[in-house]
Order: C-alpha cells, then sequence, then structure tokens
C-alpha cells in the first residue's frame, strides 16, 4: 500500500488485529478496503503516544481505557444531519404520533444518535404534532459525539435540512462569539437525555419504547451481529410498536415478528 509521507506504515497484520479489536471492542467488522482510513484516522494517536508503530499502540489499547475509547471514537463512522431521510419524519408526524393519540406518554429511542441531529428533529417533530407527553432516549458508542449532542450547538451550515418552520421556532441563532452558529431551544433539549451505550452487548435497562430508530447501523456488521442487535431492541419495543432502519438496510431474513409499512419502517406485531 502506498503510505503518505510522514504516516506511520499500517501492516496488513496490524491491521488484522485493529479489525479484531474493533470487532471485539463494538462488533463493528472492518471490511479490507478500510486500512488506508484507519491508518488516517489513528495515526496522529500514535505521534501523540509516543508508539513507533500499530503493534505497539495496540498495545496500549489494552492497557489504557481512556485511550481505548479514543480509539473506538476514531474508528467509529458518525455521519448524520438534521431530517436524513425526511420520508421517517413524514411517517413520525403523519401515521406515528397520531395512533398515539390515547397514550399518556410516548418514548421513542434513537439508538445510533451520533452527536445528536437525528434526536433533536424527532424532538422538533413532536414538540411541533404531540400535545400529551413525550421524551426521547438517545444512544451512541462514541462518548465524544455524546459529548457535542449535549452541548446541542451546531454550524449555520447545518441547519439546510431543518423546516424553516421549526427551524424558526426550536433554534436560536448565535450571535457574539456563537455568530455562524445555531443551538437547540431548551424547551426541547429538556426532553432529550443521551446515554453511552454498545448496542452489542447486554442492554441496560432502558425501558419500553413506542418507537425506535436503528437507521444506517446495520451495514456495520455481520449477520449474527445484526439478528443479536435487532433482537435485543425489539424486546425494548411495545407490541404495536415502530421500528426504523436505513433505506439502504433491510430485515428480510434477519428477525421475525415485524410488518413491513413503507421501505424502512416496520411494524411489531
Amino acid at each position: 500500500m502506498t503510505v503518505l509521507s510522514g504516516d506511520i506504515p499500517l501492516t496488513l497484520a496490524e491491521y488484522q488485529r485493529i479489525q479484531k479489536f474493533l470487532n471485539h471492542e463494538a462488533g463493528i467488522s472492518l471490511g479490507p478496503s478500510k486500512q488506508t482510513l484507519v491508518m488516517g484516522r489513528l495515526g496522529k494517536r500514535l505521534r501523540a503516544r509516543n508508539c513507533l508503530n500499530y503493534d505497539a499502540y495496540l498495545h496500549l489499547l489494552h492497557q489504557d481505557s481512556a485511550e481505548r475509547q479514543q480509539a473506538i471514537d476514531l474508528l467509529t463512522t458518525n455521519e448524520t444531519y438534521f431530517f436524513r431521510e425526511p420520508k421517517h419524519f413524514a411517517f413520525l408526524g403523519e401515521q406515528a404520533i397520531p395512533s398515539w393519540n390515547s397514550r399518556d406518554q410516548v418514548r421513542i429511542w434513537s439508538a445510533a444518535s451520533s452527536s445528536g441531529e437525528e434526536a433533536y428533529s424527532i424532538a422538533m417533530v413532536l414538540a411541533e404534532r404531540r400535545r400529551k407527553k413525550w421524551e426521547i432516549f438517545a444512544s451512541d458508542l462514541s462518548s465524544k459525539v455524546l459529548l457535542a449532542a449535549e452541548r446541542a450547538i451546531y454550524p449555520m451550515s447545518r441547519a439546510e435540512k431543518i423546516p424553516k418552520a421549526y427551524l424558526k421556532s426550536y433554534c436560536l441563532r448565535g450571535t457574539g462569539q456563537q455568530e455562524g452558529l445555531f443551538s437547540i431551544a431548551p424547551e426541547i433539549r429538556r426532553f432529550v437525555k443521551f446515554a453511552q451505550i454498545n448496542l452489542n452487548k447486554t442492554l441496560p435497562d432502558v425501558g419500553e419504547f413506542d418507537m425506535i430508530f436503528l437507521r444506517n447501523v446495520l451495514i456495520y456488521f455481520d449477520v449474527p451481529e445484526k439478528k443479536a442487535i435487532c433482537q435485543r431492541l425489539l424486546q425494548q419495543l411495545r407490541p404495536g410498536g415502530f421500528f426504523l432502519v436505513g433505506h439502504s438496510e433491510s430485515l428480510n431474513g434477519i428477525v421475525d415478528g415485524l410488518q413491513l409499512l413503507q421501505p424502512a419502517v416496520y411494524k411489531k406485531e
């Protein structure tokens, strides 16, 4: 492989050990094409920790829990934006919320919330259309992105997908030192709680939910891990609850007991 000037080379054997590390820690399967990406993401950490090669860095990861979490954060893809896959939010507002009229409280889980855009998008729809109590539980494997989610401050460029009415009602434009930024309004932030959770391990007691978003996550796992993750989450979904995956994902042959309502939207029987 071609090594950029100044980069510490990553051998195939070292890459395979990193693959095993990430699969053990997060259940994520790194494909053979990701070797250069791994080198780009971890190279600075090797220099910062004075590791001469990736084997030395892997040895460090087994001894240093803080560095281990930082490596997981760097290796975990966290691509997200507000109102991603808008048909899902149309389903939430036009079909799911009206079906909950008789419920005193609704709970929704954003199970791979990244830096919070998905959770706050859900919150805006609920704030606009739901008159009874609601709350959102949002989780991610990466502690780094969860800190950004709780901070709830974003560049104005990230606001382009937010409907103008929601932007006006639920977002605050920054001024002075915050010029060029916006924040999520406190009146909806207080209904969103964040927690660090590894979906590929036994879940903590998170309670039951009326809807679970698990979008653009399963593509990173092998079939056995996909099944295990879905089974864990579906145990927390109430009968009749909705389970959403990414439009590039399918649960066909993965889990039973779900009815496909529309692309990537399922209902628990």
